[in-house]
């Protein structure tokens, strides 16, 4: 099965899993565990920032840090179709008495005016304090979308100007930084925090870093306990993340060359078109004139291929390490056929 769905469905090599069975580990509630340890030293180093900790999702480095920064009754400034907006649970207010403010954010970059009215340091007549600005790169839902540094340090120095913090979502920094080839240490100096994903491109089972200065990541500490997170002898899974680290983040280029080919194999199907035009990295949007997305996406599935409908006529395909050239030619195959009966 070729399983375009997600860059979320990547397992862990062989490596990895020897390094779980091997794993040296401890409570991390009592900050023993020295696996973990490790990582978390590993990950702030590649950033050039003093801590990171060690969480299980990417959602909850994004709440944890939204907690961090903003108080109960104020606002979060954030791009629409975001994932700390659309696909979050709505865990900004559930947890942490948030309101969000979507704000534009063509391409995924959220508009600089924009931000500059929405952040205000304390309440203005009847609205509320808006203290934080999250920016998400690469953006989802906008195919796959680098947002440049040059476009967040305009974001950062709004926020200084408006007395407001900056976090970064980089679920997907990774593909970021490999596309543009920005050091990881100035994505690190754009932001107050951000949060990096182990489990999507890197193949890692489980697992986010949330990455900042040192007092804030000792704060973070104890919200991750307050939401749950606290993990036990998890060096389990730490183990196969410093491997993710270290050896899997020079092989997302063949995943952008894979997503390119196959958005070109895609615009050569007839009333095929892709909505956000060719990928940044490794995720293509496509849409078909007058054919379901339901029964196209059935269709790639009787023939080995998943992906996942968007809307009624888009579908999203995302490449990883687990989809070869072999899958870019089977899922091209299969829409062809598809379109043509």
């Amino acid at each position: 099965m070729h399983d375009f769905r997600s860059d979320t469905v990547t397992r862990p090599t062989p490596a990895m899993r020897q390094a779980m069975a091997e794993a040296e580990v401890g409570d991390d509630v009592l900050e023993v565990d020295p696996t973990v340890a490790k990582l978390q030293e590993e990950a702030a180093q590649l950033f050039g920032r003093e801590a990171a900790l060690f969480v299980p999702s990417g959602s909850m480095g994004n709440q944890i840090a939204a907690r961090l920064h903003a108080r109960s009754g104020e606002e979060v400034a954030l791009g629409d179709g975001s994932h700390s907006f659309d696909w979050e649970m709505g865990a900004l207010a559930a947890l942490s008495g948030l309101q969000a403010r979507p704000l534009p954010a063509p391409r995924g970059r959220v508009d600089v005016e924009a931000a500059r009215a929405a952040l205000r340091p304390a309440p203005a007549g009847h609205r509320p304090a808006c203290r934080l600005l999250i920016v998400e790169n690469t953006h989802n839902f906008h195919g796959g979308a680098v947002v440049p540094l040059d476009h967040l340090q305009a974001l950062r120095s709004v926020c200084r100007e408006r007395d407001a913090a900056l976090h970064l979502d980089g679920a997907r920094l990774w593909n970021a930084a490999a596309a543009t080839g920005t050091p990881l240490p100035a994505y690190g100096a754009v932001a107050d925090s951000l949060m990096v994903c182990l489990s999507k491109g890197l193949c890692a089972p489980v697992g986010s870093l949330l990455i900042g200065d040192r007092e804030l990541v000792e704060r973070a500490r104890h919200v991750r306990k307050l939401f749950g997170g606290g993990m036990r002898q998890v060096g389990v899974l730490a183990a196969p993340a410093r491997i993710a680290l270290a050896e899997m983040r020079g092989r997302l280029g063949d995943d952008h060359a894979r997503a390119a080919r196959l958005a070109a194999g895609l615009q050569r199907l007839s009333g095929v078109t892709l909505p956000l035009g060719a990928p940044d990295t490794n995720i293509v949007f496509a849409a078909f004139a007058g054919r379901p997305a339901s029964e196209l996406v059935a269709a790639l599935e009787r023939n080995q291929v998943r992906a996942i409908a968007t809307g009624p006529a888009t579908i999203r395909f995302v490449t990883h390490h687990g989809v070869g050239d072999e899958g870019v030619d089977a899922a091209l195959a299969a829409l062809e056929s598809a379109l043509a009966a």
